[in-house]
C-alpha cells in the first residue's frame, strides 16, 4: 500500500487549531487532527453544491456568488463552469496556504479556475464577508467545517446559529438562495432555517458524484422575495 506523506501544515488562524495536506500517489487529503476534512477522490457533493445552487440562479443576468471555504476548489470550478461571463463569485478563505496549496501541489485540480477573471479571492473569515454585505449576494454557499456542527473550529458556528443565518438573510438579495453542505443529516438545522424565514430544500448527494458511496446533504434554503 501506498503510505501518506505529509507535505504540508497551517495554523488556522484564532487558535483554530492546524490542517495538515497529505499525499498518497495522486491521492490529497486536507486533515484537522484526526478528521478528513476533504478529499480529493470524494467531489461530487461539492460540486453538486455549486450546481444546485446556479441552476436556481439562471434567469439572473450577473449573479454575484459567495463562497465560504476554498477546500479543494471543487466548488469554485463547478459555479464557474455553471456561470455565464457576466457572473461574479468571491471565495473567502479564512487559511492563506489553502490558495497555496492550490497553486501548488494541487494545481491540476484546480485548473485554470484560479486565473479567471470572474473571480475574486478575499483572505479572511467568510462571516465577516456576510455581515458587512447588504443584498450583495445572489447566493452564498458554505462548505465550512464537516457542516452546521462544527468539528475543527469552534467558532464556525457563528455561520450558522440564528444571528449568523439572519445575516446570511440580509447579505443575500431578495429570492436568493444560501446553500449549505454538511456531511449529515441535521434536522435541528433544518428548522432552525424555516424559523430564520428561508423556504427550505434539503438534498441528498452522493460524495462520489455516482450512484453509491456515502451520502451528504445540501440544505438549499431560499430567501423571501418582495413583494
Amino acid at each position: 500500500m501506498i503510505p501518506w506523506v505529509h507535505l504540508a501544515t497551517a495554523v488556522v488562524p484564532d487558535d483554530g487549531g492546524e490542517l495538515r495536506l497529505m499525499q498518497r500517489g495522486t491521492e490529497f487529503s486536507i486533515m484537522a487532527g484526526a478528521i478528513e476534512l476533504m478529499s480529493s477522490r470524494l467531489s461530487g457533493s461539492e460540486k453538486a453544491l455549486a450546481t444546485l445552487a446556479c441552476e436556481r440562479l439562471k434567469d439572473r443576468p450577473k449573479p454575484h456568488i459567495l463562497i465560504g471555504g476554498y477546500g479543494m476548489g471543487f466548488t469554485l470550478r463547478a459555479a464557474l463552469e455553471s456561470l455565464g461571463p457576466s457572473a461574479q463569485v468571491t471565495v473567502g478563505e479564512l487559511v492563506p496556504e489553502i490558495v497555496d496549496w492550490a497553486r501548488g501541489p494541487m494545481a491540476h485540480l484546480s485548473g485554470e479556475c484560479l486565473k479567471d477573471p470572474r473571480l475574486a479571492i478575499a483572505l479572511g473569515d467568510v462571516g465577516d464577508l456576510i455581515g458587512s454585505g447588504r443584498e450583495s449576494y445572489d447566493a452564498i454557499l458554505l462548505d465550512v467545517d464537516n457542516g452546521p456542527e462544527g468539528l475543527s473550529r469552534a467558532g464556525n458556528d457563528r455561520l450558522y446559529n440564528d444571528s449568523g443565518l439572519a445575516a446570511a438573510r440580509r447579505a443575500l438579495r431578495p429570492g436568493g438562495i444560501l446553500a449549505v453542505w454538511s456531511s449529515a443529516r441535521d434536522e435541528r438545522f433544518t428548522k432552525r432555517l424555516r424559523k430564520a424565514g428561508y423556504d427550505v430544500e434539503e438534498v441528498g448527494v452522493r460524495a462520489t458524484g455516482g450512484k453509491r458511496g456515502a451520502r451528504h446533504v445540501i440544505w438549499m434554503a431560499t430567501a423571501p422575495a418582495k413583494g
